[in-house]
């Protein structure tokens, strides 16, 4: 647990007593080691959702529960790495920088959370994986929007190729689908615009927070709204021990865990090895999708899927040769919960 609160928490090669002991022989191995598990975790989410909507299809009740289950890690990642500022010197944050952090969560964790819990009722895990994966073109997209960015060719090149693989698997979906596939990808397209949004707010803050104390707010803040939400839809929180199982395994397994993971792997390897290596993401989906969901996958679903990974992959990569430092740098396609160590320097 030491080492894991030690690698949330900010710790880099320079600066971390443990770096370079017989346990991390070799630190970049075991980063870009801890990266691929991490991001295979990460993976998981969508067949945990699946499965468990196959007991009662409610997003906002598995939210909710999700959020119960995973506060309780947060909240103790949080008191430690208060403690930790207060130990070395620094100030506690002050109100104004809490609350957007607040915020941050609210757009990033609730709101996005909520479209994407609810796309899921209506699409496939490996087409919800493959819209969602986009979040880093919006990012492109909106920072150039805001003037902080500059779209290059190598930017606009990998948006066309990502949707145009996107449009091929969304074509297979569609006849089958029909009306569901609309709606589902639509809400998906949410997510991940909401994902981006709050992702140029959050890279902002982050450095005035640390990776830890920052995460530990937005995850905090994202959870009560997800709680109150089903408070206020329903007020019913029953549900089959198997949901309760299912999502239990959703918040360690593919949220708590893999977040750990990702800021291990980012303390010891580059946010750019880090960001190539999470794109094995929803190839792991696609798998578990069809291994244990029992979806279909054919020719032109690999055809498409391996184009979206081609764009952000070549998104990624032409990010990293700008050189970008901070949370542009370290973006980790494929899941809502991994900006937890964007501040980490290549």
């Amino acid at each position: 647990m030491r080492h894991c609160l030690r690698a949330i928490g900010g710790f880099t090669r320079t600066n971390d007593p443990y770096y370079g002991t017989a346990m991390f022989a070799n630190p970049r191995y075991l980063g870009y080691a801890l990266a691929f598990f991490g991001a295979a975790l990460f993976s998981t989410k969508a067949i945990f959702i699946k499965l468990a909507y196959q007991d009662r299809v409610d997003a906002a009740l598995m939210l909710a529960w999700r959020m119960i289950f995973a506060m309780p890690f947060y909240a103790v990642i949080g008191l430690w790495a208060a403690r930790t500022r207060q130990r070395a010197g620094l100030p506690l944050p002050d109100g104004r920088t809490i609350a957007l952090a607040c915020l941050t969560g609210f757009i990033g964790y609730y709101i996005a959370s909520q479209f994407d819990f609810a796309g899921l009722q209506y699409i496939s895990a490996q087409l919800e994986r493959l819209v969602l994966f986009t979040y880093p073109i919006f990012i492109m997209l909106f920072g150039a929007a805001l003037g902080g960015h500059r779209i290059t060719p190598t930017g606009l090149a990998a948006a066309g190729i990502t949707y145009a693989g996107l449009a091929i698997v969304f074509a297979i979906d569609l006849p089958v689908g029909g009306r569901d596939t609309v709606i589902g990808t639509l809400l998906v397209l949410g997510a991940a615009i909401s994902f981006a949004f709050h992702h140029l707010i959050a890279k902002a803050i982050i450095p005035a927070l640390g990776s830890a104390l920052y995460t530990s707010i937005a995850l905090l803040s994202a959870g009560v709204f997800c709680i109150l939400h089903q408070v206020v839809v329903s007020g019913d929180f029953a549900a089959t021990p198997r949901f309760l199982w299912l999502t239990l395994g959703c918040a360690i397994f593919a949220t708590v865990v893999p977040t750990f993971l990702i800021n291990a792997g980012l303390a010891r390897s580059s946010p750019q090895s880090v960001a190539m290596i999470s794109t094995i993401s929803p190839l792991v989906t696609i798998a578990l999708a069809v291994a244990v969901l029992g979806e279909p996958f054919t020719l032109a679903d690999a055809i498409g899927s391996t184009l979206v990974l081609a764009g952000v992959g070549l998104f990624t990569w032409g990010e990293g040769r700008q050189g970008k430092n901070g949370a542009e740098a370290a973006d980790l396609p494929g899941d809502e919960l991994d900006l937890a160590a964007r501040e980490k320097q290549p």
